[in-house]
């Protein structure tokens, strides 16, 4: 099954946003390690970018760092323009960069709406404009990454909760608006931890999933590939909560 997905990732270009850290770079190194050449994203994380890169070259891929801040729209045109030159095209973007801003109905400043709804909305519909003319050219994808915040609503986050919930019209929006030359889905993840996680995520999170658990970056980098070769999917949100969206574990 592994050959297969190399040989249908073989000769293809993903660029992943946020790809020096965590869950963007889980993806990046599935993409390379099922074929794709990979332009790694980053705004401030150089020296963790620089180390994906050398990792996926290692696997006999093609890499590259591109630095860019996605507060900004001519630095994201940028960003497309130059991983389309060092890389010779591009067939697959994944919006993966975000912020987890805490918030509530009164506690959130006009400083931290901006920023969630610029990290996580706005920056993703300009990737995806900027990459569009590329991605009709290959008959590309997009993946986008939305949470169950943004179908659940959650009071603490107030604005995240709302972005992530833009981040879900967003990829039903552009769905429509690229097809049928691109196919774009986007996945929901629950809690995610990795090593290092403050203990208690896994803990207070496992108390609420009927599965009784926190989900793996390798979970996600699956689920990132599944969309990637789902050709008859568009537009659909891939909810990996351990069922979490469902209610409580105990039933509540």
């Amino acid at each position: 099954m592994a050959d297969e997905r190399k040989k249908r990732l073989g000769g293809r270009v993903a660029l992943v946003t946020g790809a020096g850290k965590r869950l963007g770079r889980a993806v990046a190194l599935r993409l390379a390690e099922e074929g794709a050449d990979v332009a790694v994203h980053y705004h401030a994380s150089a020296a963790e970018a620089a180390e994906v890169v050398t990792t996926i070259e290692a696997m006999g891929r093609r890499a590259t760092a591109i630095q860019a801040n996605l507060g900004n729209v001519e630095e994201i045109k940028r960003l497309m323009a130059v991983a389309g030159s060092e890389l010779g095209r591009l067939d697959i973007l994944v919006n993966s960069a975000a912020n987890f801003l805490p918030g509530s109905i009164i506690s959130t400043t006009e400083e931290i709406w901006d920023a969630s709804l610029d990290t996580n909305t706005k920056a993703p519909f300009f990737c995806a404009q900027a990459a569009a003319p590329l991605l009709r050219r290959s008959k590309g994808v997009i993946v986008n990454f939305a949470d169950t915040g943004g179908l659940m609503g959650w009071p603490g986050l107030v604005s995240h909760s709302i972005s992530k919930a833009g981040m879900v019209m967003l990829t039903r929006v552009l769905a429509k608006a690229l097809a049928p030359d691109v196919r774009v889905n986007a996945i929901a993840p629950g809690t995610i931890t990795m090593p290092g996680d403050p203990p208690e995520w896994e803990e207070e999170f496992s108390k609420l999933a009927p599965l009784g658990r926190t989900g793996r970056p390798d979970e996600i980098a699956d689920a990132v590939m599944y969309l990637v070769t789902a050709e008859f999917m568009t537009g659909h949100i891939l909810v990996l909560d351990g069922g979490r969206t469902l209610g409580r574990a105990d039933g509540a």
